[in-house]
């Protein structure tokens, strides 16, 4: 049984986020499919004292240790590098969160092994841009001193972390993760050296385009070697496991996923490949889609919850029509542009309309947004989100339209007054687009900013639901631009605004677009 209270657990938590359990909440279910192994799990939510630390005891295999779903850098901190209104109201949440608490664990609990995850883990697991610091930092294994790093979705890797630890086995080669090693397998690829990065960036550029998680990669640290080992195989069966376990959707009070008891995911992964995005080093860029079954079964039973109240919150994944669309090749190539994947969108269709026919649903709302470009490829698919999925708004994400920085993006607009005439026509002004934009991506500057602007008004695009100031996650490929000012493809130099001056002069040509008085 899964608790918060008492002693001798094989495993303990210790998560910046609160305990939720449900299907959308990461130790929610890393602790449900320990559970279902036979494990028993402790979790501690945002411990600040010694006395925190240390309620549960010490565990019999191991700490895992996570920041939750958010980067606690992006928790705490504007894209300005100012302080969040919320996190000067709720301190609770350190600075480099899984580095804080493992430096912690290793003074309480010495000896105790560790193993961190999670998106701050993930997307650190390399030399990165740390953009906070405006500086790199060597991998987050070396400054947590954890034993091992799970990388991307972790229920495979965990289970076997946990397995080997109760057998007494060491914890080399279990994919998806990384660890420290004194030696390189010659089956792994080596990359830049952590001094060569730190002194070129012409080899941070090359080090950046060989991230993947598909492949075996190393890099030399002094005398010892990052090891990450290639991403295991998820598959629509293991992923209908995992969400066919008894989540009570119990959340807490002031957890994020208030808006999302009643959600349901329908796959993994996105195909987009953007090249500011973490989605894709993260969860992957290849889908891996739960099967019609399993998401019937999920919803029929979310009908017999006594909160429910007949609507589905959202039904979908990072795009919600990418559902689906699961490789075909088992290839590097980009999927997007895969003449054998089935862009049909059939298989999302199918399920809609079976699952709004479900006794006991009233409505079934797709809130997480699509890729416009992929639905204008199915007139049949975007009249059954707007006559039955929509809640008063569709989210769409043109992010620029200038060419030089969608390319940049590795995104296109293309089809996109193409997608407005078709919603158009079929909508008949019943309901709306949301759109969401990015100032700052490198390339941008403020003539960039006064085109949008224009552009924006030319097209008369009024339901503007966000402008987001590009902020360089760790190990993408538009941090690294903007950390170089280079093109890693090219290694040509690219516009990039440092100045934060300008930035706000950017932030006010777009804030004269939203209503008054708006926050950004």
């Amino acid at each position: 049984m899964i608790s918060r209270k008492g002693k001798d657990f094989d495993i303990i938590i210790v998560s910046a986020e609160y305990y939720d359990d449900h299907p959308f909440s990461g130790i929610g279910i890393i602790a449900k499919v320990l559970e279902a192994k036979g494990f028993s799990v402790g979790i501690i939510e945002k411990p600040q004292t010694e006395k925190d630390f240390k309620q549960l005891g010490t565990p019999k295999l191991c700490f895992c240790i996570t920041s939750g779903s958010i980067d606690s850098m992006v928790n705490n901190y504007t894209p300005m590098k100012r302080e969040r209104i919320e996190r000067k109201n709720n301190t609770d949440v350190p600075d480099r969160a899984v580095i804080f608490y493992c430096n912690k664990i290793r003074q309480y609990f010495k000896g105790s092994k560790m193993v961190i995850g999670g998106i701050e883990a993930s997307l650190r697991r390399f030399v990165h841009y740390d953009y906070w610091a405006n500086n790199l930092r060597r991998s987050i294994l070396f400054d947590s001193r954890a034993d091992v790093l799970v990388y991307g979705n972790g229920e495979k890797q965990i289970i076997e972390i946990a397995e080997r630890l109760r057998d007494g086995k060491d914890l080399k080669g279990i994919r998806g993760t990384c660890i420290i090693s004194k030696e390189v397998p010659t089956s792994f690829k080596m990359l830049p050296s952590c001094k060569e990065v730190f002194d070129s960036k012409k080899k941070f550029c090359q080090m950046s385009k060989e991230f993947s998680n598909y492949k075996y990669l190393a890099q030399e640290y002094e005398n010892n070697y990052l090891l990450q080992y290639k991403y295991p195989d998820y598959t629509p069966e293991y992923l209908d496991w995992i969400y066919s376990l008894d989540y009570s959707r119990n959340i807490h009070p002031k957890s994020f996923l208030k808006m999302a008891k009643f959600s349901v995911v329908t796959h993994r992964g996105c195909i987009g490949r953007c090249n500011f995005c973490s989605i894709g080093l993260h969860q992957g860029d290849k889908i891996i889609s739960r099967s019609e079954k399993s998401i019937l079964d999920e919803i029929k039973k979310l009908t017999k919850h006594p909160k429910f109240k007949g609507f589905i919150d959202d039904l979908g994944g990072p795009s919600a029509n990418m559902y689906g669309m699961d490789c075909v090749k088992k290839c590097k190539d980009h999927c997007l542009s895969c003449v054998e994947l089935n862009k049909s969108h059939g298989r999302i269709i199918g399920l809609l309309r079976k699952a709004r026919k479900i006794e006991g649903i009233k409505k079934i709302f797709i809130r997480s947004g699509i890729r416009y470009d992929l639905a204008v490829k199915s007139k049949e698919y975007v009249n059954e989100i707007v006559k039955h999925h929509i809640s008063g708004c569709l989210k769409v994400a043109p992010e620029h339209f200038s060419k030089e920085i969608l390319k940049l993006m590795n995104k296109s607009n293309d089809s996109f007054d193409d997608f407005i005439v078709m919603f158009d026509k079929i909508n008949r002004g019943e309901e709306q687009l949301k759109f969401y934009f990015m100032v700052g991506h490198p390339g941008d500057d403020m003539e960039e900013v006064y085109m949008l602007k224009d552009i924006i008004k030319s097209k008369g695009l009024r339901n503007i639901e966000s402008f987001q100031f590009f902020t360089p996650l760790p190990m993408t490929l538009s941090s690294c631009m903007y950390w170089t000012g280079l093109n890693p493809f090219n290694l040509k130099k690219i516009k990039v605004i440092y100045d934060y001056n300008t930035k706000k002069k950017m932030k006010r040509i777009i804030l004269n677009l939203l209503k008054p008085k708006r926050r950004w």
